[in-house]
């Protein structure tokens, strides 16, 4: 257990360090790769993580390559834009239909996609308004932690909702019903706290003339349109392919290839730039990082957490639902989402209960907002307002989101 905690501690403290530009995926590889020459994992472990993630990591890319496209042609600003006009220059409005707007973007684009694409978007259209910066970091904090709260409806919606739907075997109609209750309870909670602990930062009024008219911010009209009917087909897609048990990368990645090549041929993209640019270390993080904490589960973590959880089990439904999501949800501050979601599943896997499942889920995905290395959304949503010139520094960060997790972490688990 101490070696395979030592190799997942440091593996982990240079994932969020990433000195001298060392990127995600390659040190999570090299943490794998360490773990198997010492003997915390075999190759049986590396071929069974393959197995858990491939699916997880392929339509990750799929929907951050759609992402991509979809932003060059101007998809993402005119949804800004839009969301900034129907506001009439009121604050308050604005504030709220920002977060709605982050909801739907993770929602269907993950919340990878939310922090890539559109925190850089929301900050340029803020600045453009002269926002002083207070204002513009209370913006930035709630789509940040609503680009989390957010991904939940779907499969796709994160990382881990697609590990463990696949783990657990739970089909994308089944899992949305399930979890759409959740998605409304988290996004309205989410509103209410995020006002309560941001608005004294949100001014009454933000003169709306300065921004220029949403329909000029796109590139291909006609490619606008068709894309709204594309998304229409493709999450129809989503759950035409649950009944025949086909797996959600197919239609991920495969929506994106074809959306690529009728972008490409519409002239309103450069394939090499998107593949180029499209985050494929994303790949290598996901299979190391899980080799890593293969490791720690072969070392005996994962029974002490099912003693726990069955213990929890035994109780009544709402203890068992919210203990369970609190303590997803503690593991994932500290040790990220990732690694918490794939431990959590493998002790809740002769556990039986399904609330407790979903309890998991919300719990990685809420809880990973208590601190910057809680998830790897939050991680790139730091970097990319890093290159953007704002700094957010990690007591700011940590007392913002300790202080609006719990609370609405609790209301969402109750939902459950």
């Amino acid at each position: 257990m101490l070696v395979a905690s030592l190799i997942f501690l440091v593996t982990l403290i240079f994932v969020i360090w990433q000195p001298k530009g060392l990127q995600i995926g390659t040190t999570a590889v090299i943490g794998a790769i360490i773990a198997l020459l010492i003997g915390v994992v075999s190759l049986n472990d590396v071929l069974v993580v393959s197995n858990i993630v491939w699916d997880a990591t392929l339509a990750f890319i799929g929907i951050i390559i759609l992402s991509m496209v979809l932003d060059e042609i101007g998809f993402f600003e005119w949804c800004a834009l839009k969301m900034a006009k129907f506001s009439n220059g009121n604050g308050l409005k604005m504030f709220i239909y920002s977060i709605l707007l982050g909801a739907f973007v993770s929602a269907l684009f993950a919340n990878d996609g939310a922090a890539l694409i559109l925190t850089p978007i929301l900050l340029a259209k803020m600045r453009i308004l002269q926002l002083n910066l207070k204002t513009i970091v209370a913006f930035l904090l709630a789509g940040g932690f609503i680009s989390d709260s957010a991904s939940l409806p779907f499969v796709f919606s994160n990382l881990t909702n697609i590990v463990t739907a696949n783990y657990f075997d739970i089909g994308f109609a089944q899992y949305f019903f399930d979890m759409l209750v959740p998605f409304i309870v988290s996004a309205i909670a989410s509103i209410i706290f995020l006002w309560l602990i941001l608005g004294k930062d949100i001014p009454k009024t933000v003169d709306i003339t300065l921004l220029k008219e949403p329909k000029s911010a796109i590139k291909n009209m006609k490619l606008f349109y068709f894309s709204w009917i594309f998304l229409g087909i493709l999450l129809v897609g989503y759950f035409v392919g649950d009944i025949y048990g086909l797996p959600v990368s197919l239609f991920a990645l495969g929506g994106a290839t074809i959306f690529l090549i009728i972008a490409t041929l519409s002239k309103a993209v450069k394939p090499i730039h998107i593949i180029k640019e499209a985050p494929w270390q994303v790949v290598w993080f996901s299979i190391g990082l899980y080799i890593v904490v293969y490791g720690l589960k072969n070392a005996g973590l994962t029974d002490y957490l099912t003693i726990i959880l069955k213990d929890l089990s035994l109780r009544s439904d709402t203890i068992a639902v919210i203990g369970t999501g609190f303590i997803a949800a503690f593991l994932s501050a500290i040790m990220n989402n990732m690694p918490t979601i794939m431990i959590m599943d493998i002790a809740l896997h002769d556990i039986g209960n399904q609330a407790m499942i979903y309890a998991n889920i919300v719990g990685c995905n809420l809880g990973p907002k208590m601190t910057p290395f809680g998830s790897l959304a939050t991680l790139l949503w730091l970097h990319v307002l890093a290159k953007k010139g704002v700094k957010i520094s990690f007591a700011q960060y940590s007392k913002f989101g300790l202080i609006i997790t719990p609370p609405v972490l609790f209301i969402v688990l109750l939902a459950i």
